[in-house]
């Protein structure tokens, strides 16, 4: 028997959340002191953390293993360094993909005079014991219509221009107008989740506001149009498994 199609909206006032003085941080899924045993990933994702560093702030080094962590800043900019020589500015409007694989140790530190706001989200691997890898690039908003292509490990994006990922999933954004909806079809067995980053969105005619989140299994298309003025929508496409 097929599943009903389902779009569970979480406002951004349900996240769980975390302060420590230079970091205010929103948590969609289980994460550090937040737990919930209801929210302990989606599809393939496993943490999408909605992150506020202050000026002059940052993550010190420390080590990660066999995950995707994808950073999309949404203001100011973050800067990477690595254990394997890498590093790199990312700014508001760019994302940057770092593979952890088989291990690699970074930090990540807002050297700007604004406070940096940033979704990060982890993805388990579908390919454990890669090497660890990190690269970046640029989502463009000006004349671009629908959804863009960052990064991708599924076997149909290929030789695109987008991130590589080790895991069988899409990330994607788009920048909308209220007379031009962005839609993406979703295959059977594959599941999605949406946040607004920028403005307030309808999702097959449900709303979101700021930072609000969306949910999405069993739904053969989704359609997303801005509800005044222009949004702006990250969304992770997995295998619902």
């Amino acid at each position: 028997m097929k599943a009903p199609a389902m779009i569970e909206i979480r406002p951004f006032d349900s996240l769980g959340h975390a302060e420590f003085g230079w970091l205010k941080a929103r948590h969609h899924f289980a994460f550090g002191h937040y737990r919930d045993p209801a929210r302990m990933g989606w599809g393939r994702i496993r943490v999408w953390n909605d992150d506020e560093i202050a000026p002059g702030t940052g993550f010190d080094p420390h080590p990660h293993r066999e995950m995707e962590i994808i950073t999309f800043v949404r203001q100011g900019a973050i800067t990477h360094r690595d254990d394997l020589g890498n590093q790199g500015r990312t700014e508001a409007g760019d994302v940057q993909v770092m593979s952890a694989g088989t291990g690699i140790t970074h930090a990540e530190y807002n050297l700007e005079p604004v406070t940096t706001t940033l979704f990060q989200i982890w993805i388990h691997p579908d390919r454990p014991g890669s090497a660890p890898a990190w690269g970046t690039r640029r989502f463009p908003r000006a004349g671009q219509e629908g959804f863009t292509l960052l990064a991708s490990g599924r076997p149909a994006d290929a030789g695109t221009d987008a991130l590589p990922l080790n895991a069988d999933a899409a990330v994607l954004a788009a920048t909308l107008a209220e007379d031009a909806p962005a839609s993406l079809d979703l295959a059977p067995g594959r599941s999605a989740y949406l946040v607004v980053a920028r403005g307030a969105a309808r999702v097959n005619g449900q709303h979101l506001g700021e930072r609000d989140a969306a949910a999405i299994a069993d739904e053969a298309r989704i359609t997303v149009t801005a509800e005044s003025g222009t949004a702006e929508v990250v969304l992770v496409e997995t295998a619902a498994g």
